[in-house]
Formats: C-alpha cells, sequence, structure tokens
C-alpha cells in the first residue's frame, strides 16, 4: 500500500518512491485533511521532533524575526519603564540638597494640573483615537506618580488645582451644566472621574511604603486647591459644583503646618468672583455667596496660623496639641464658671514659622515678566550688546496677562495684593494653571521680612497632554530647626543668622513622552523594510521561506498503486482491492519509456479506451487522452511529476534551497506575488505578537 498527498495550498508534492506499508504500521496511520492524506504515527513525530529541534537550535534562534522581537522589547523597556526611573532618579534628593550634616529635612512634592483627559479635553476627537488618548495618559501619570514614590519617597505630596479638565462640566443633582454639549454627563459620571483620579494617584501614593523619613512626624497628601476646571472661575462656578468638590476633596481654605513651615491654601478662582471685570450682571447676592467664605477665611487666617504653630511646637515639647482643662468641682454660682476657656491662639508676638502660600492661579505681574530660563515655550530673549543681566521685560518669555471663559492667567492685581497682605509673612508663593515652568520675584508686594520680596513658582504640569513635551513636578526641601519655643536656630554649619535659606527647590522633568511615540514609529518603519527585504529575497530562492506548511511532508506518490518491484506476500494483499491488484499485476513487464508512472497510466488510460471501443463508442484521440488521463510525456499519471531516479528524500530529511523554492512556489503552483504577501504577513504576525505581550506587561507593571 502506498500513502499520498495532494497538492498543499497548490504547492508542488516532494518526489518519493513509493513504498509498501506494514500491516502493523497501517494500524497506526493518521487521517489528515479531507481524508486522503495518511501517514503514520511514528513518521509524523519523528518529523515534528526535527521540525521542533531546527527552529530552537542556534541557526533557528539567530535570524531576523527574533532579532526584531530583540530590538523592540529592548526598545519598549526603554520607552515605558527605563527612561522614566532614569528621569525620576537623577531628582534624587542627595544630588541636589545642600544641608548641613546630620540635617533631617523634610520631603515635598508639588504636582500641578493633572487634568484628567475626559470628553471636554478633545471633543473632536474621534474613537478609537479619544479612548486610546485617555488609556495612554493615564498610564503615563499612574506610572510617574508611583515612580515618584517609589525613587524619592517624599513625606507631603501637595496638588495644586485642576485635577480634572471636564469637572466643573459634569452636573450635580441640583445642578446642569451651562454647555449644551456636556448637559448629558451627570453626577454618576463625576464619581466615575473621581473613582480614576483615586485609583490613578491615592491608590499608588503608599507604593514606596507608608513610613515616613527620619525626623518627621508622617506622610500626608493633599489635593483639595481646586483650579478653574475643577469648578469655573469667579462667577461661572456652581455652588453645588463647589459643594461636591469640597465634601469628596476636602476645603479649599486650610492652613497646615509641614516641616515646621505655614502652608496656607487659597480658593482663588472662588475668590476671583469679588473684583472680576464683566460681571456686573451678576447680584452682587449671589456673587457674595462664592467669593466670601473665601474672604472670611482670610480675615482669621492670621489666628488660624499661630493656633496651628502652637499645636506643632507642643506636640514637639511632648504635649497635647488641644487645651488641656483642669478637673474641678464648683458651684454654679463661682463668678469663675461664667469666664470663656482660654483659647488656643497665643496672641500677636508668639513665634511664628515661614508661609508659603499655595493658589492655583499665578499672582498678578506687569505683562512681559520673564519666567527665567527652565520655561520650556519660550526660552529668554537673549539680551542686548553690551548688558549682561536678563530682560526685565520679555514678552515671549512671559505669563501672557489675559482672561476668557472660565479663565484666567494671572489674578487681578487688587486681589493678589489683599491676597498676601491678609496672609503675611509670605515668603514663598507655588501656583499652577500655566502648564508650564514659571519662576518670578515679586518686589511689589510686601513679603517676609528675612527675604524682603516674594518668590513664586508657577508649577509644571505633570500631564504630557497639556502642551508642553515634558511635564514635570516640583521637590521642595524644607529645613527649619526651631528651639523649644518655637525660635528658629542656626541652620548654618558653624553658627550664621537663623532663618536663612529653609527651603530648597528642584525641578523635575519627566520623559517626552512624544518623542517615545516618534521613535516607535521609525521603529515601526524599520521592522517593515526589513520584512520586505527578506520577503523579496524570498521570492528570488536567496533565502529559505518563514512559512512552511503546516503539515508534514507525507509520502508522495499516486492514491491507486500502479507498479510493484515483487508480488507482496498474501497477507499484504488484503490491504488492496482485487481491481487494484489485477492493475498492479498487469502493470509488470511492460516497458515505459516516460518512467514507471508514466507507464502504468498510459496502459490503464489504454485499457479504459479499449473497454470503450467494445461498446460501440468512438475512439477518443490519442492527444486527448494523454492531455486528459495521462498527462505529458514529461509527468506521471494523474497529473503527477514522476520521480526522479537520483532523488528520494526521506521524510524529515534536508532539502535544498532550490527545491525549498519549488515546494513554496518561487517556481511552482504559488506565484511570486502571493508568497511576498504570505512572507510579510506572518513575519508581522510573529514580531507583532510577541511584542504586544511584551507591551501589555510593561503596561500592567506601569
Amino acid at each position: 500500500m502506498t500513502v499520498h498527498r495532494p497538492y498543499y495550498d497548490g504547492l508542488p508534492p516532494r518526489h518519493h518512491v513509493a513504498e509498501p506499508v506494514e500491516p502493523a504500521t497501517s494500524l497506526s496511520l493518521l487521517l489528515a485533511g479531507s481524508g486522503n492524506l495518511l501517514i503514520s504515527a511514528s513518521d509524523w513525530v519523528t518529523w515534528r521532533i526535527k521540525r521542533v529541534r531546527r527552529r530552537w537550535s542556534l541557526r533557528g534562534l539567530f535570524n531576523l524575526h527574533n532579532g526584531l522581537i530583540l530590538v523592540w522589547a529592548l526598545v519598549l523597556w526603554w520607552g515605558e519603564w527605563a527612561v522614566f526611573r532614569q528621569s525620576t532618579e537623577v531628582c534624587d534628593w542627595k544630588n541636589w540638597e545642600s544641608w548641613p550634616v546630620g540635617a533631617t529635612p523634610h520631603h515635598l512634592a508639588f504636582v500641578a494640573d493633572p487634568q484628567l483627559v475626559d470628553p471636554h479635553t478633545y471633543p473632536g476627537r474621534p474613537w478609537p483615537l479619544s479612548t486610546l488618548t485617555i488609556l495612554h495618559t493615564d498610564l503615563y501619570l499612574r506610572r510617574s506618580f508611583s515612580l515618584i514614590q517609589q525613587t524619592l519617597h517624599p513625606d507631603t505630596v501637595f496638588f495644586l488645582g485642576d485635577l480634572f479638565d471636564g469637572g466643573r462640566e459634569w452636573a450635580t443633582y441640583n445642578s446642569e451644566s451651562p454647555e449644551k454639549q456636556y448637559k448629558r454627563y451627570g453626577e454618576g459620571f463625576w464619581l466615575r472621574e473621581y473613582g480614576r483620579f483615586s485609583r490613578i494617584f491615592f491608590d499608588h501614593w503608599g507604593d514606596g511604603g507608608m513610613s515616613p523619613n527620619e525626623g518627621q512626624r508622617g506622610r500626608k497628601i493633599i489635593a483639595s486647591l481646586p483650579g478653574n476646571h475643577d469648578l469655573g472661575l469667579g462667577v461661572g462656578i456652581q455652588l453645588a459644583v463647589r459643594e461636591r468638590f469640597n465634601a469628596y476633596f476636602g476645603e479649599g481654605n486650610r492652613v497646615d503646618v509641614i516641616g515646621n513651615h505655614t502652608f496656607v491654601s487659597v480658593d482663588v478662582v472662588s475668590l476671583s468672583a469679588k473684583d472680576q471685570p464683566g460681571t456686573e450682571a451678576v447680584s452682587p447676592e449671589d456673587r457674595g455667596k462664592l467669593w466670601r467664605p473665601v474672604d472670611e477665611f482670610l480675615d482669621g487666617v492670621q489666628a488660624a496660623k499661630r493656633r496651628a504653630v502652637a499645636a506643632e511646637i507642643r506636640h514637639q515639647n511632648g504635649g497635647a496639641e488641644g487645651i488641656r482643662h483642669e478637673h474641678i468641682v464648683t458651684h454654679a454660682d463661682d463668678p469663675g464658671v461664667s469666664v470663656m476657656p482660654p483659647t488656643l491662639d497665643p496672641g500677636g508676638g508668639s513665634p511664628e514659622f515661614p508661609t508659603i502660600l499655595l493658589t492655583h492661579v499665578p499672582l498678578y505681574r506687569p505683562e512681559g515678566t520673564p519666567c527665567g530660563p527652565l520655561r520650556e515655550h519660550w526660552p529668554p530673549s537673549l539680551p542686548p550688546r553690551g548688558q549682561t543681566g536678563p530682560l526685565e521685560h520679555d514678552e515671549r518669555n512671559a505669563i501672557a496677562v489675559r482672561r476668557g471663559y472660565q479663565y484666567q492667567n494671572v489674578l487681578m492685581p487688587e486681589t493678589s495684593k489683599d491676597l498676601v497682605e491678609k496672609v503675611g509673612n509670605v515668603g514663598y508663593v507655588f501656583s499652577g494653571d500655566d502648564h508650564d515652568y514659571c519662576e518670578v520675584l515679586h518686589k511689589r508686594y510686601t513679603g517676609s521680612p528675612l527675604t524682603g520680596a516674594i518668590l513664586e513658582i508657577t508649577v509644571k504640569s505633570i500631564s504630557w497632554a497639556m502642551g508642553v513635551r515634558k511635564p514635570g513636578f516640583l521637590l521642595l526641601s524644607l529645613w527649619n530647626p526651631v528651639d523649644g519655643h518655637g525660635n528658629p536656630v542656626s541652620t548654618r554649619e558653624g553658627g550664621g543668622e537663623p532663618g536663612q535659606k529653609t527651603v530648597q527647590t528642584h525641578l523635575c522633568l519627566l520623559p517626552d513622552q512624544l518623542a517615545i511615540f516618534i521613535r516607535y514609529a521609525l521603529l515601526i518603519g524599520v521592522t517593515i523594510s526589513a520584512l520586505l527585504i527578506r520577503a523579496f529575497l524570498v521570492t528570488f530562492d536567496i533565502l529559505e521561506p518563514f512559512t512552511e506548511p503546516a503539515i508534514p511532508p507525507y509520502i508522495d506518490g499516486p492514491l491507486l498503486p500502479t507498479t510493484t518491484t515483487s508480488p507482496p506476500p498474501r497477507s499484504k494483499l488484503s490491504l488492496f482491492s482485487s481491481a487494484e491488484h489485477e492493475k498492479s499485476t498487469e502493470a509488470r513487464g511492460r516497458p515505459n519509456p516516460y518512467g514507471t508512472h508514466s507507464q502504468t497510466s498510459s496502459e490503464s488510460s489504454t485499457a479504459s479506451t479499449a473497454s470503450s471501443n467494445s461498446s460501440g463508442l468512438s475512439v477518443r484521440n490519442p492527444a486527448s487522452r494523454t492531455t486528459t488521463r495521462g498527462g505529458s510525456p514529461s509527468c506521471g499519471g494523474y497529473g503527477i511529476p514522476p520521480t526522479p531516479p537520483s532523488f528520494s528524500p526521506r521524510l524529515g530529511e534536508s532539502r535544498s534551497k532550490a527545491e525549498v523554492g519549488r515546494r513554496h512556489g518561487s517556481r511552482g503552483g504559488v506565484g511570486k506575488g502571493k508568497l511576498l504577501r504570505r512572507e510579510v504577513f506572518w513575519g508581522l504576525w510573529r514580531v507583532t505578537w510577541v511584542v504586544l505581550v511584551w507591551y501589555g506587561w510593561l503596561a500592567w507593571r506601569g
């Protein structure tokens, strides 16, 4: 019995000498395809083992596809992990702090304008680009914030507003968006956005551990300062929206003592309603509901600062932060009962810590006030020849003084002045909103007695979708040692004037995500070009094809036996039909000018024709019979090419490149175009699925 493999995907078959199959072996035959592909199980296993060995050999491993996969793995590891870790590690505190030996400073990080991307950010961006933008922006924020906690481990994290991009537009149960296109987004959508913010930031705040650094009371994360994208600006704020924000993030106006410094956070977007131009149509009563709570806070902020400092000093001295009342028994008529209990405010003249003011919108400054060399959008203009210092007026390097719908680049002059005077003793101001870095020394406001001016730093946005190529965050190192009464002591090694240099700042830049995408795009082009070149070389039989057939090279031969070298044993004849046996017996001894298969097939055709003549049918033209039944002299029976006597490879043996080309169509049944497309497609698929799995793992770890 012989086994036969018909054409696979139009490919010419391999040429094997037909051999009888032992009866025992035939019991383990496997049926493949449509039922006419037969091969022994042992030969199939042998072929599979050799195929696996060839793939995992050195020659099989060192190929173009695996090389491209390796390059992609390294590039993705760099672009999705290494470059982020490098950008945070370079900001290590010891690389830029300059405190005395033995100092235990408090470490703080400012995060500004994350502005989670939502339908308000890119309203015209189609799906799926809009969804991909949200997913990758969230991944960037989560990865960056997590690495800040792991590598820098700040004791305190302050957010400077604009937590959301469209937070002011999402309706509450008692309000709706003034914009028609956003009216369908309600309370449920805002709650989902809050959960999204929590998963990005709150859930990863402890990635570096919850233990504070040496000498610190604990760790804090404060995100209560609102921005104009969270609430709106001035009279554009809806009270229900502000109440919702305060309920979930905390009161926007607050006083915190951190690292022996007093931080005062002020809701300036609500305060702007007090003197906002162009709002005369709004009644004073409605405007007052917006700005009056902030104004009342500012009226009592000096006392709040003193109480907070006194509580901190009592804690450092081992006492209780609150007031302990003496437990005594007295008569109701005792005049001392009506005396008010002692207050926590120690009054004027008590020790005070340096004050740091936090606002979302920067303070007012004259138009054209330069922001310094660290601004990304426009570096400082060159000074005229002969001038050594920077320009005092530089329009392109400054924050533009303008306002529009629900935004205002800087506060009004009167609001800025009133804010600084009421807070008092302000040495530093940190703000957001602009998305780019800006450093300004305000001399027009009354600042700290020690500095005589106020240094304001506008912090960069941490999001790569906010118009800056390199997002960032700001680090603060606070070191202000005090005695038991709260008075400052020397901060310089070997003595010096107390109270100097209690704050050090450092700008940290995050990776340029757009540049990373550009590198990915270039590598995609290189990958496709390399696979195309390889596919062209395969079509010209220079390289072996990548797309090996999925089925093994079965032993080839006619479907029906046409010859045998010797009569098989009687036990083996039971495997054949009587007609097959008669044909094989009749074929013995006849000459064959074109080979064994051709001769047998031709005589079979002759016998068939003779039978037709005896039935009274017309004789078929010999040329026609040769073409339709027996093929041409160069073909065997049933149109199958003859087996060259000198070529009879066994199953799984190596083949020459010429034979590989014939089997895969460069000279055979499959055209070069089809082979080219198949090589490119399967090559891309081999590289793509491995790269996507690796990228998914990196994103999951991010």
